[in-house]
């Protein structure tokens, strides 16, 4: 398993099956460098190889920011080569984040600007509190999304709005972000964590197994034609088949009882 001892800019803790990944920079307002994105990888490795742990929720710490973005003072320095490679990097961490097998929850609870908003939009789902602010900023800086921003994004929300947000490098509140489909819901602050624990407690009342097919036959079917994408659907419903939980779901249903799901 991953050495969670060794994090020093991500905070992680599990409770009731439920890990909680907390980035820890409030002062530079949790923005990503490269030890931050390596802490984040050991974190969500850990969460992954963790059979109690059935959902994560991902948030900042501090109040006012997810994620404000890359460390500016970091990429101001980087090369071509270097920033290829931290590119790649980044996309590989939010790829482990988007195709963890188990939900993602982000909570997010302030700025989520450049690789803040990537890495929502990596999560399975996304819940954002009312002072919450979204953008793709980066053509103000010379470079454009490297963390998956150019190719999430327009998959999300649409081509139009996609470029719109990338092009313009403008800021969008959370209620903007709600009504082009970029978050699932906007809550009160108070209410974010609570909220996500809820989504994901309905979640694992669910058949792991069941979860897990679902998970990886709606992302690998975007990457795929839809007739690929149905294929791939009849394949798991196959697996999910010949499971013991879809016994006891089927049985459970039929007896008119809550079923006892045990991921086999």
């Amino acid at each position: 398993m991953a050495d969670i001892s060794a994090l020093t800019n991500v905070l992680y803790q599990t409770k009731d099956g439920i890990a909680y990944v907390t980035l820890n920079r409030p002062k530079v307002l949790n923005a990503l460098n490269m030890p931050t994105w390596i802490d984040l990888k050991t974190a969500f490795e850990a969460a992954k190889a963790d059979t109690s742990v059935h959902g994560v929720i991902l948030t900042g710490s501090g109040g006012k920011a997810f994620i404000a973005g890359a460390d500016i003072s970091e990429l101001a320095h980087v090369d071509a080569y270097e920033a290829e490679e931290s590119s790649r990097f980044g996309q590989e961490v939010l790829n482990l984040i988007e195709n963890l097998g188990k939900p993602v929850v982000a909570a997010i609870n302030g700025f989520a600007l450049g690789g803040g908003c990537e890495t929502a939009m990596a999560c399975t789902i996304r819940i954002a509190a009312e002072h919450a602010k979204f953008g793709q900023p980066e053509v103000k800086l010379g470079l454009l999304p490297g963390g998956g921003g150019t190719q999430r994004l327009p998959r999300l929300v649409g081509k139009g709005r996609a470029l719109q947000l990338i092009l313009t490098g403008e800021t969008i509140s959370a209620q903007e972000a709600y009504r082009i489909g970029l978050v699932n819901e906007v809550v009160p602050p108070a209410d974010l964590i609570g909220r996500a624990e809820t989504i994901l407690k309905q979640i694992s009342a669910n058949a792991p197994i069941a979860v897990k097919f679902s998970l990886e036959a709606a992302n690998k079917g975007l990457d795929t034609s839809q007739a690929e994408g149905f294929a791939l659907e009849a394949s798991y419903f196959g697996i999910c088949a010949a499971t013991e939980d879809k016994k006891e779901g089927t049985s459970a249903f039929l007896e008119k009882r809550q079923p006892q799901f045990h991921g086999r």
